[in-house]
C-alpha cells in the first residue's frame, strides 16, 4: 500500500492497485446506498394494495420521508468528517441504514413504515460526503470526474439490484422478506470497510505532493479549531462557491432539477409497467433493473470518463457534457412513455440513460475542485442538502400527488383527451364529483364490485401514471438549460481554482 521513496524521488503514498480496492468497496457501499433507498420502488405497488395506500403516501414514503433527516443531518456530519475518520462514519452509516431498512419488513402501518423511512436517511446521510472527499484525496483533480463517475455506478447498480432482487422476493415470498434480505448484508460490508479502507492525508491528491517516505510520518493541514462561529463561517464560505460562482450554481440548479424529474418518474416506474401492463413483479424487476443497470450505467460512466477527456482540452466540457446529453434524453423518453406495449417501451428505454446519466460525474468533479480540501465532505453535503430535499424529498411527491390529482379527473371524465387537457380540466372539476381515492382504494376496486368498476378503476391509474411520468420527464430539458448557462465562465472559474489550490 505505501511505497517509499526510491533516488531521492518521490512516489504515492497508495498504489494504484490499492485506491482501485477503495474506489470498489465505496461502489459497493453506495450501491447498497441506493439498493435499500430505491427497493420501494419496485414494491411500491404490492405496499399500496396491502396498506391501502395513495401514490401521494407511497411518494412520501419513497420521497420526503426519506429525504427530510438524510439532507438536515448530512452538513453536520458533513463537518465531522472534515475532523475525524471518515472511513468510521461510512462504516457506522452503513450499520444503521441496512439495520432500519430490514426493519421495514416488519411495519404494519404506514406510520410504522413511514418512521422506518427515517431511520433509513439517518443513517444514509453519512455515506456520499466523506466518501466524496476520500475519494478527492485517492485521486487527482483531473481523475476526480472519472473516479467519482465509478463511484456513481453505484445508483444504476443500486438500482438495478434493488429492482431485480426486490421484485423477485415480493412476487415470490413478500415485500416485507423482500425489505429484509436487502438489508441485512449491508451490515457485512461495514465490517470490510472499516477493516479495510485507510483514512487518507487531507489533500494528498492535490499538485503539491506529499514528499512521504512512510506512512506514518504524514503530516496533514491542521484541523480547523472547532467554535460555533468557524462552523458557520466554514459552512458559509462553501455556500459561497456553490451559490455565488456562476458555472458553479447552474451546476447545482441542473442536477438539482434533472433529480428532480428523476426521482419523481423514477419512484412510479416499475408500479407503471404493473399498472398498464399487467406485469408482475418479479418480471417488473427484471425489466426495470436491467434498463436501468445498462442505460444508465454506461451514461454514468460516459459522463465521467468523457468529461474529464475532454475537459483537458477545455473546461467547459464538464457543463456541455450533460447539457447535450439532457436535451437529447428527454424526447426519446417521452416517446417510451407513449407505446402501447411493454417490449417497445422498454426496447425504447435502452437508448436515453445512456445521455441522462452524463450529468452526475461531471457536476460532483466540478463541486469537489471548487473547494478546499478540508471543504470537500461539506461541499457534498450542502449540494446533496439542496439537492435531495428539493429532488428526492419533492419529486416522488410530486408526482405522486399529479397521479392522483389526475386520476381523480380522468375518473370523473372519460375520453378527457391528452394529457394537456387534462391537466388544466384537473383544476376545474366541478362539485360532487366521485373521489378516486374512495372508489378504488390502493387503485384497486373493492372486492365484489361490478367488473365496469374494476376495470374503470386500472384504466384510469395506467392512464394517469403515464401522464404524471411524462410531465416529471420534462425537467430534463430544463436541466439542460442550466447546465449549457454553466458552460459560460467555467473556464475562468476552473483556473482560478487551480491556482488557488496551487
Amino acid at each position: 500500500m505505501v511505497d517509499a521513496t526510491a533516488s531521492g524521488g518521490v512516489k504515492p503514498l497508495y498504489s494504484n492497485g490499492y485506491k482501485a480496492g477503495v474506489l470498489g468497496l465505496l461502489l459497493a457501499t453506495y450501491t447498497f446506498n441506493f439498493i435499500d433507498r430505491t427497493i420501494i420502488a419496485t414494491i411500491g405497488q404490492a405496499i399500496k394494495v396491502d396498506l391501502k395506500l395513495t401514490d401521494t403516501q407511497l411518494g412520501l414514503l419513497g420521497g420526503l420521508y426519506f429525504a427530510l433527516l438524510y439532507t438536515l443531518l448530512g452538513i453536520p456530519i458533513a463537518r465531522m468528517a472534515e475532523r475525524w475518520n471518515r472511513v468510521t462514519i461510512i462504516s457506522v452509516s452503513l450499520v444503521i441504514w441496512s439495520g432500519f431498512t430490514a426493519l421495514c419488513g416488519s411495519a404494519a402501518s404506514f406510520a410504522q413504515l413511514a418512521l422506518y423511512r427515517f431511520g433509513v436517511g439517518i443513517g444514509e446521510a453519512g455515506c456520499s460526503p466523506p466518501s466524496h472527499s476520500l475519494i478527492s484525496d485517492y485521486y487527482a483533480p483531473k481523475q476526480r470526474a472519472t473516479a467519482l463517475s465509478i463511484y456513481s455506478f453505484g445508483i444504476p447498480l443500486g438500482t438495478m439490484i434493488g429492482a431485480v432482487a426486490g421484485g423477485w422476493l415480493a412476487q415470490h415470498f413478500s415485500w416485507r422478506v423482500a425489505f429484509v434480505i436487502v438489508g441485512l448484508p449491508g451490515i457485512i460490508l461495514a465490517l470490510i470497510v472499516k477493516l479495510v479502507v485507510k483514512e487518507p492525508p487531507r489533500g494528498h491528491s492535490e499538485a503539491k505532493e506529499y514528499p512521504l517516505e512512510a506512512e506514518d510520518l504524514v503530516v496533514e493541514p491542521p484541523k480547523p479549531v472547532f467554535s460555533l462561529a468557524t462552523e458557520f463561517r466554514e459552512i458559509g464560505a462553501v455556500i459561497k462557491i456553490l451559490f455565488g460562482k456562476w458555472p458553479v450554481l447552474h451546476m447545482v440548479l441542473g442536477v438539482t432539477i434533472a433529480s428532480f424529474g428523476s426521482y419523481g418518474s423514477g419512484a412510479f416506474v416499475p408500479s407503471y409497467f404493473v399498472r398498464n401492463f399487467g406485469l408482475g413483479l418479479a418480471q417488473v424487476g427484471l425489466i426495470t433493473g436491467l434498463i436501468g443497470g445498462f442505460s444508465a450505467g454506461i451514461g454514468t460512466l460516459v459522463g465521467g470518463f468523457l468529461s474529464d477527456w475532454a475537459g483537458k482540452r477545455n473546461a467547459k466540457w464538464y457543463a456541455l457534457t450533460p447539457a447535450i446529453g439532457l436535451a437529447i434524453c428527454t424526447p426519446i423518453y417521452i416517446l417510451a412513455y407513449l407505446q402501447t406495449t411493454w417490449q417497445t417501451t422498454a426496447l425504447i428505454l435502452l437508448i436515453p440513460g445512456i445521455f441522462h446519466y452524463t450529468y452526475l460525474a461531471p457536476t460532483f468533479g466540478v463541486v469537489q475542485n471548487s473547494v478546499e480540501p478540508r471543504r470537500r465532505a461539506t461541499a457534498t453535503a450542502i449540494l446533496f442538502f439542496f439537492l435531495n430535499l428539493i429532488a428526492l424529498g419533492g419529486g416522488p411527491v410530486f408526482t405522486g400527488w399529479l397521479i392522483d390529482h389526475l386520476a381523480q379527473y380522468n375518473f370523473n371524465t372519460p375520453n378527457a383527451g391528452g394529457l394537456l387537457s387534462s391537466l388544466i380540466g384537473s383544476f376545474h372539476l366541478p362539485d360532487g364529483a366521485a373521489n378516486f381515492a374512495a372508489s378504488c382504494p390502493g387503485g384497486v376496486a373493492p372486492k365484489g364490485s361490478p367488473t365496469e368498476l374494476a376495470d374503470h378503476c386500472r384504466l384510469v391509474l395506467a392512464h394517469s401514471s403515464q401522464q404524471g411520468i411524462i410531465v416529471s420527464l420534462c425537467f430534463y430539458g430544463w436541466a439542460a438549460l442550466h447546465y449549457a448557462l454553466a458552460a459560460i465562465g467555467m473556464v475562468k472559474h476552473m483556473k482560478e481554482r487551480a491556482v488557488a489550490q496551487a
